[in-house]
């Protein structure tokens, strides 16, 4: 009989989504951000791809375009932290 190598520890996922996040060390908050940032992150990508010839412009277009990315790389870094104490105020 062949000798199997377990590779990962089995785990309840009865829970649905809830257990998933869990898992992948996620809240529903902290999904919502990172979808938020990827979305940013696409629309900085498609500024920087639509710079014009004009040097004036296109250096004023690419900064804003770079200026885009980053809030977008610091919402996906930062974004759950940033929002946690929003949602979890006590009064």
């Amino acid at each position: 009989m062949p000798n199997f190598t377990v590779l990962a520890k089995p785990i309840d996922m009865s829970g649905g989504f809830k257990d998933f996040f869990d898992t992948i060390g996620l809240t529903g908050g902290g999904l919502v951000t990172k979808g938020i940032a990827a979305v940013i992150a696409v629309i900085a990508v498609r500024m920087l791809l639509q710079l014009s010839n004009d040097p004036k412009s296109a250096l004023q277009k690419g900064s804003m375009a770079v200026g885009t990315l980053f809030v977008a790389v610091i919402l996906a870094l930062y974004g759950d932290t940033l929002f946690s104490t929003v949602t979890n105020a006590k009064s």
